[in-house]
């Protein structure tokens, strides 16, 4: 009657066996060595022969690396219109694929002030509009305060607003490195084609993609330049509606802003 062994017995007789200085396998049955024919081994196949009567398939494409697509696509872009195509049709990005929208811009792209958000949430999903919800609210009444509007078709009044990451993160994670880095050559082109007088970095991941820098209590308040642009770093709304005392370096900042578009800073 045959016994069966389970897994374990078995590995624990191969050690044994190794052990003993079984070094080769063998089957149950003897084999006659000198019965098996001799077969003489094949040349291997010269560099670019293959099989007689048979084409070599050619070798497989290489991927395009993300990064050098996203630098060629921006810099292929000659308006705003032509970079939000390139980038709806970026497909390296996995954000893209469990976002709804693309969140672009909003204001007016002729503005004398640009102001670079952080990631979209759920509202600016929704919406494909950056800062909406009650950090948009926020951020509206605050420019209001120094005579900004996003809604104001005079450039000299207005507000042009963007991301440095145009799809939402899953359940509003942080963007990764690899994600700015990735989408980094939009955010620079499109701030070459907009062209403002002022940058406003609003948050820590606005100052982490332009400056390469965090600490945004250490580097609000102190003018920084993005592309020979004068840029000022903000605390973000989000975080003035969970720490209200922070909103008197807020107004601090916004007055720096409106000397300097007047020429008094």
């Amino acid at each position: 009657m045959e016994t069966q062994i389970d897994y374990w017995q078995a590995h624990a007789l191969l050690e044994w066996q190794i052990e003993l200085g079984a070094a080769e396998a063998i089957s149950e049955t003897p084999v006659n060595r000198y019965e098996i024919p001799e077969t003489a081994p094949r040349p291997a196949a010269k560099a670019g022969q293959g099989k007689p009567g048979k084409a070599m398939a050619p070798p497989p494409e290489a991927k395009p690396d993300p990064a050098d697509e996203a630098v060629k696509l921006a810099k292929s872009a000659g308006s705003l219109e032509a970079l939000r195509e390139a980038l709806a049709g970026f497909e390296h990005c996995a954000l893209k694929r469990g976002a709804r929208n693309l969140v672009f811009s909003d204001g007016n792209p002729k503005a004398r002030v640009m102001i670079v958000g952080e990631a979209p949430g759920r509202d600016e999903d929704i919406q494909g509009k950056p800062f909406v919800g009650r950090s948009g609210q926020l951020l509206d009444k605050m420019f209001a305060a120094i005579g900004l509007d996003r809604a104001s078709p005079d450039s000299e009044h207005a507000l042009y607003i963007t991301n440095p990451i145009p799809w939402r993160p899953p359940e509003n994670r942080d963007p990764t490195p690899a994600e700015i880095a990735m989408l980094k050559p939009f955010l620079i082109r499109h701030i070459e084609l907009a062209d403002p007088e002022v940058i406003v970095l609003m948050g820590n991941w606005a100052c982490t993609a332009l400056l390469g820098r965090a600490g945004i209590t250490r580097l609000r308040g102190h003018w920084q330049t993005v592309l020979g642009k004068p840029a000022m770093p903000m605390t973000h709304p989000a975080y003035l509606l969970r720490n209200p005392i922070a909103k008197r370096d807020a107004w601090a900042d916004l007055l720096d802003i409106q000397a300097r578009l007047k020429g008094t800073s």
